[in-house]
């Protein structure tokens, strides 16, 4: 499913553009209460036993949230190389230490005579 957004506004013919009207009230952002209600409704349909529906609902709500926090999304996806070189950094380091325990432990079961 995909949503486009649509801006409100008057089309004039005579320049043929399309023009934004301004309201004076905040404007609701709908999307944010489709991805919560999508949310809760995916949850209600979960724990009532609807499997496969509730993930798709869970998706669904998911995919709006998304839609929602662009900024947020944009700078994760930013930040995803350091994640991933931390996170190499962190099991070359794990492995050193389970290979070195490794070592440890050979020499120990040799030194005891087993």
């Amino acid at each position: 499913m995909v949503v486009v957004p649509l801006a409100r506004g008057e089309y004039r013919s005579s320049e043929s553009s399309f023009e934004t009207r301004e309201d004076g009230g905040e404007s609701v952002n709908w999307i944010r209460y489709a991805a919560a209600g999508t949310l809760a409704a995916s949850g209600a349909l979960l724990v009532s036993g609807h499997r496969r529906i509730g993930l798709i609902a869970a998706l669904s709500g998911a995919a709006l949230a998304l839609m929602d926090q662009q900024d947020a999304v944009i700078n994760c996806w930013n930040r995803l190389p350091e994640f991933l070189d931390d996170l190499q950094g962190t099991l070359s380091k794990t492995q050193a230490a389970v290979e070195d325990i490794s070592n440890q432990s050979q020499k120990l079961r040799q030194a005891l005579g087993k």
